[in-house]
């Protein structure tokens, strides 16, 4: 066995667990949250809450 396929075994390994990842974590989020507020969009909100610098909110008057 050479190293390239060595390297290559371990991408294969490394997407598995990165895909049981994905999938442990979407099962958690789906049991923790209900579907309606997982796909409501609640525009505005975040970008109230993002503001870093108030005073240069909006442009310059």
């Amino acid at each position: 066995m050479d190293n390239w396929q060595l390297l290559e075994y371990g991408a294969w390994a490394l997407s598995i667990l990165l895909g049981l990842y994905m999938l442990f974590d979407t099962i958690k989020t789906n049991r923790a949250y209900s579907e309606d507020l997982l796909t409501s969009s609640k525009e505005g909100e975040t970008d109230d809450a993002l503001v870093i610098d108030p005073p240069h909110q909006g442009g310059h008057k």
